[in-house]
This record gives structure tokens, sequence and C-alpha cells, in this order.
């Protein structure tokens, strides 16, 4: 089966955003570095920077991320893409702990309420500048 994994960018802050990220979800964490991965001929500071990161969650996700090295072009703060989260109201505890957690030192810019199609849905900017949406389904009628 084929699946689609989110890949993050960062500018130095792929480690603790993958930290942060493991706190929150759980799972198996695993990180390298440009240094680990044999690119030595980067910048002495740049060299521990992370190459390939990836959390595989108990609930099932994958994350993915890396640091954007300085030789290559990146612009924080104009991310054409969200995460999503959604599950069925089953999930409502775990899904709302997610959006506390994720959301700490972030900017909320939709509260998590009942939305015009019935379920529980709200938006964020994580304290990286990731975007993040979480859908709550409601109960079948």
């Amino acid at each position: 089966m084929s699946v689609l994994n989110p890949y993050l960018n960062f500018r130095g802050q792929a480690r603790e955003a993958l930290e942060f990220y493991h706190a929150v979800f759980g799972g198996e964490l695993t990180v390298s570095s440009f240094a680990d991965l044999g690119m030595a001929d980067l910048p002495e500071g740049e060299r521990d920077l992370v190459m390939h990161g990836q959390l595989e969650t108990p609930a099932g996700f994958t994350l993915m991320a890396a640091d954007v090295p300085s030789h290559m072009d990146f612009a924080p703060g104009t991310n054409q893409y969200s995460i999503s989260l959604s599950g069925p109201s089953d999930d409502d505890a775990q899904l709302r702990s997610y959006w506390q957690k994720l959301g700490e030192g972030g900017t909320i810019t939709e509260p998590l309420a009942t939305a015009p199609w019935g379920a529980s849905f709200g938006m964020f900017t994580d304290r990286f500048g990731v975007n993040w949406l979480v859908n709550i389904a409601a109960d079948a009628a």
C-alpha cells in the first residue's frame, strides 16, 4: 500500500520540533544528522543539523522532517501546507489532547468548535510555524 507522509522543513529547529512532536504523539523517533550520513562538506555549524528525522507513532502516523542547510533557499512563515488530524467521535479525547499539546506556544486561527458540517473543527499554527487542522467527526445520526 502506498502512503502519504508530511515532510517538514526547518532551519536549525528540526530536532527540537521532532522531539516536541514525539512528546505529543509518542512512538519511535529516529534522527540522523548530516554528519551521520556522510555530509562532511557542510560548514562546521551545520554538520549536526537534521538531514532526516522520522517519527512513527502508535496511532499509525508518520511524520518526517529535516533542516534546510544555509546554501539552500528557505522561507519560513510561507508554508503552503497544513497537517490535518482527523478521526471519529470515538477519538475525541485523543484528538483534543493533540490540539492542546500541539497548540502550546502557538497561535489559534480557528478555535476548536462545532463547524457547519457538524464536526468539531479548529486550526492553529504551532510554535514552529507549522499549520495544523483538527477535525473530530460528529456521532452518526
